[in-house]
């Protein structure tokens, strides 16, 4: 395979030509044996059971393949790391990296993100002799260094180890000839945009880009002005609201009855994906779970990487079955059959929901998204949901009703602690508050309680209640 010259040095994305009209792309590939993927991969593709291109993939392996910079516009969720992952891999086959110098670069926002597409990409890798390393915070920087020093062709990183490691000269960009931005709008929201940037800056100026973004305004939209060159533009997949295997909900809850509803979603048979807002309230829903006899567990950023990494893991093999977590999974994550994802915490912002909800109905399968609302929050959550093109069915629930079970699958929970604590008891009347979580107003001392303490106390009170029962 003929590649480009080495030799040059890196210098800014302004320097490169600017677009003068848009391109027309090549046709879509019927299959990945006609886009001209080397053997060794159509190989892999079909000792993995891929058998023929999911439409992200058809439309851009032709153009990726030719080393065209690529502009994908869409939500997560249908095979969008094969369709830059396999090009990548195929184009820097034959190469062979000095110790530092990577040849291609992939970009994603999160730790989770990079591990998965690390994973998703190793098969190929292998087949094509190519290495691979993977740079992301919160693991051991002394080992990223020592693969690095080794010689790694691949490189996925998030941007801020990255950004380290260059200072700490463990790594040099100026060979990178392909570089990808996976979840660039996301990148930006985070407040990478100036190490995405300063890693532009030092690949080669004459590299191959690839872009990939739910939104493109904004910082995204400077990415791709200063850094791509006559980019074909590709819709990867249609917005949330176009997926037609994806249903919506909107269940309207009575404040305390809220977490009673919740465990009951928790209880139902298989996986479930809860989503709220603090890294609290996430550990006190999941001890709540647990105390009720559901296998659940915790994922937010206030967990160490190994901790992270052994929740997910434990999630996909289905050893826990319900997942309680905060925005970091809302991208990155996928699944298989996972076909419930619940709002507990309603989001404010209409792509937080877009990108939560992508992590089910994904790849052509079926899925709903719940959101839980309080009478109060429906306005703000309708004007959110309009803003994200979601067209929900609204519906008033309660724990216990057989409406909530049809929609999202509910059961009572088993009530048999997993952690040897005392069990949460279940009220005689499924209908009646639930005390247990929640927000409330000490109306005896006429004050409200935060909101973090009056969930406490409330726990407190429910276990106590239920300590007093079994020693009664």
């Amino acid at each position: 395979m003929k590649h480009p010259d080495d030799s040059g040095t890196a210098h800014g994305g302004s320097d490169r030509p600017a677009a003068t009209a848009t391109p027309e792309p090549a046709p879509p590939a019927v299959s990945f044996a006609g886009a001209g993927l080397p053997a060794e991969v159509l190989r892999t593709l079909t000792r993995l059971g891929v058998r023929e291109p999911f439409p992200i993939q058809a439309a851009t392996l032709p153009d990726a393949l030719q080393g065209r910079d690529v502009l994908g516009r869409g939500r997560t969720g249908s095979g969008k790391t094969l369709a830059f992952g396999l090009p990548l891999l195929t184009r820097t086959a034959g190469r062979r990296a000095e110790p530092k110098q990577p040849h291609a670069l992939v970009l994603v926002p999160t730790r989770e993100l990079a591990e998965q597409v690390t994973e998703a990409l190793a098969p190929y890798a292998e087949a094509l002799r190519l290495r691979m390393a993977t740079v992301v915070g919160g693991l051991s920087i002394g080992r990223q260094i020592a693969a690095l020093r080794q010689g790694a062709e691949v490189v996925v990183a998030t941007p801020g180890r990255l950004h380290d490691l260059i200072e700490r000269k463990a790594c040099r960009l100026g060979r990178v000839r392909i570089t990808v931005l996976d979840e660039a709008d996301q990148m930006c929201d985070l407040g990478f945009l100036p190490q995405v940037v300063d890693a532009l800056d030092q690949v080669h100026p004459d590299g191959q880009r690839m872009l990939f973004s739910a939104t493109l305004d904004g910082d995204v939209d400077q990415l791709v002005r200063g850094y791509l060159r006559d980019p074909v533009v590709h819709s990867v997949d249609p917005s949330a609201g176009a997926v037609t295997t994806m249903e919506h909900h909107v269940l309207v809850v009575h404040g305390p009855d809220r977490y009673a509803v919740t465990t009951e979603i928790a209880a139902r048979d298989g996986r479930v994906l809860l989503f709220l807002d603090t890294k609290h309230a996430v550990d006190q829903l999941t001890r709540h779970l647990r105390a009720s006899g559901v296998r659940a567990g915790a994922l937010h950023s206030g967990k160490s990487q190994p901790q992270r990494t052994g929740t997910l893991a434990q999630f996909k093999d289905g050893r826990i079955t319900v997942l309680v977590a905060t925005n970091v999974a809302a991208r990155g994550l996928h699944v298989d059959d996972l076909d419930l994802v619940v709002n507990v915490d309603p989001p404010t912002d209409p792509k937080d929901y877009v990108h939560r909800a992508g992590r089910t109905a994904r790849a052509g399968e079926s899925g709903s998204v719940v959101t839980l609302v309080l009478s109060g929050q429906r306005r703000e959550v309708s004007r959110m949901m309009a803003g994200a093109g979601i067209e929900a069915t609204v519906t008033k629930v309660r724990s216990g009703e057989a409406e909530l079970s049809r929609i999202t699958g509910a059961k009572a929970p088993s009530g048999t602690p997993l952690d040897g604590g005392p069990a949460v008891p279940r009220p005689k009347n499924t209908n009646a508050p639930f005390r247990g979580l929640g927000t409330s107003k000490d109306t005896s001392r006429g004050a409200s309680r935060s909101r973090k303490a009056g969930e406490a106390h409330k726990l407190a009170e429910a276990r106590k209640a239920a300590l007093v029962r079994r020693n009664g």
